[in-house]
């Protein structure tokens, strides 16, 4: 019994000086070396143009479908009714091209945004990762995320790998 107690004994100091090992963490602002890469400038530039694009050519298909409407309005006393009813049902339909169209458009951004964005995540998270294991840490956290900040900074860091 007594081999045991100090067999558990020897168990339990092992145990607690695995977990008394320090751990080295620190902290980075993700977002601003998000915000300052030159591949996050050039596709915010690239979606934009793409979005003005896309906006123009809805506004101008928009702006040729009330066109219609309002000469339909304004001819619509010397309709008959059946020629009414067509012309009615046309508009409608050209109504949900046109809704189609925006909601592909949004789609179509959406997919831009998402390609684009991956590899520069990945470029970023790289570089995080890098650091990371020059410098030792075991953790490094975004510091958006934090309450009290009192550990070192990887910011500067991974700027520095990201030629920054």
């Amino acid at each position: 019994m007594k081999k045991l107690s100090v067999l558990f004994a020897a168990i339990m100091m092992f145990t607690a000086v695995g977990v008394a090992k320090a751990q080295k963490v620190a902290s980075m602002d993700y977002e601003a070396v998000l915000a300052i890469m030159p591949d996050t400038k050039k596709m915010t530039t690239d979606l934009d143009t793409f979005s003005k694009t896309k906006g123009d050519e809805l506004n101008k298909q928009a702006e040729a479908f009330q066109k219609e409407v309002q000469q339909y309005q304004a001819d619509a006393a010397k309709l008959t009714e059946a020629q009414r009813q067509a012309k009615e049902t046309d508009l409608q339909k050209k109504q949900q091209n046109l809704q189609q169209l925006q909601a592909t458009a949004q789609n179509d951004l959406a997919q831009r945004r998402d390609n684009a964005v991956k590899p520069i995540i990945e470029k970023l998270n790289k570089a995080v990762e890098k650091v990371a294991k020059a410098s030792g840490y075991d953790f490094i956290i975004d510091s958006s995320a934090l309450i009290y900040k009192g550990g070192p900074d990887a910011t500067p860091a991974v700027k520095k790998e990201l030629g920054l």
